[in-house]
């Protein structure tokens, strides 16, 4: 009676606990994209990674690391920056298909914006050097507590995972980087803050007084905006990177939609490996089965019922 009271208990407190967090806050559903890698066919397309690498250098890399990648993995096969034979004018004995000879990976890494701490020299001190293609991809900052510092006490996540670590990830980071909106007339915004109805927040907090009672609680027929509000300002404009293909439109949506095709790669840059190996295997399954069926048919086809 008592591990049943106890059983009651704890379903009881879970779903009240359930009920806060459902009534915590709610976002809008994120858009739905048609991604070149979806399904179990899907690729990645090989010039969205281009330029999706070029957006996250160029806008994204000022607050948000990738610091699970390291250079060389852009130059691998199934990355953005593979190369199955060196450009013309190298030498013959340059193997390109080696990411850490990858001259594009290579002019990537010497270029970066930020340096490699590494050390100890022979004086014993840390040293700042221009990056390697065997380097991971430094991040903006040096520890979490200058990554506060320098953002209002927010701390942006390494985009590493990104969309891994989301529901319905490369839909809602697309969703989120074209979603900023102008705040509802409900709701009042603190300096510093930006609000989007794709993240996931509690918009009650911001409610206006005039639309709270005296204790406190959202008056009747007023409705609390979906969405949230986060410290990130909207990262893209139209025009803020420059492509070198002309016939590629520099808009926002363009951008979000390379910039997560980049990072849709970053999380799993084996994909296409992945589903090459599961159709292969799918394939010899078939073949093993029909093979089965037949020996099991020429086995016992002798036999009378």
């Amino acid at each position: 009676m008592i591990a049943r009271t106890t059983i009651f208990a704890a379903l009881a407190s879970l779903a009240g606990m359930t009920a806060a967090i459902a009534s915590a806050g709610s976002a809008k559903e994120a858009e739905h994209h048609h991604w070149h890698f979806a399904g179990p066919f899907g690729t990645f397309d090989k010039d969205a990674l281009q330029r999706g690498y070029q957006v996250y250098e160029t806008v994204c890399a000022s607050c948000h690391g990738v610091e699970q990648l390291s250079f060389r993995n852009l130059g691998q096969k199934g990355g953005p920056f593979y190369l199955n034979t060196c450009p013309a004018g190298f030498a013959d004995n340059v193997d390109c298909s080696n990411p850490n000879e990858n001259p594009i990976v290579k002019a990537l890494a010497a270029q970066y914006r930020y340096q490699v701490l590494d050390g100890p020299d022979d004086s014993g001190d840390m040293v700042e050097r221009t990056p390697l293609a065997s380097d991971r991809i430094p991040g903006p900052y040096p520890n979490e507590v200058i990554a506060r510092l320098a953002n209002n006490n927010a701390l942006p996540p390494d985009l590493s995972l990104i969309t891994k670590a989301r529901h319905h990830g490369p839909d809602y980071v697309y969703s989120l980087l074209i979603g900023y909106a102008d705040a509802p007339a409900t709701v009042e915004i603190t300096p510093g803050q930006y609000y989007n109805p794709y993240f996931h927040g509690d918009m009650t907090q911001a409610l206006k007084p005039e639309f709270l009672d005296a204790e406190g609680h959202v008056v009747d027929g007023v409705v609390v905006p979906v969405g949230g509000v986060l410290a990130m300002a909207p990262p893209l404009v139209d025009g803020i990177v420059d492509y070198a293909d002309e016939a590629t439109p520099e808009t926002v949506e363009q951008y979000a939609a390379d910039v997560v095709e980049f990072l849709t790669w970053a999380s799993e840059p084996k994909m296409e490996a992945r589903k090459s190996m599961g159709v292969m295997s799918l394939i010899y399954l078939v073949i093993l089965c029909i093979i089965l069926y037949w020996s099991y048919r020429r086995v016992w086809a002798g036999l009378k019922k």
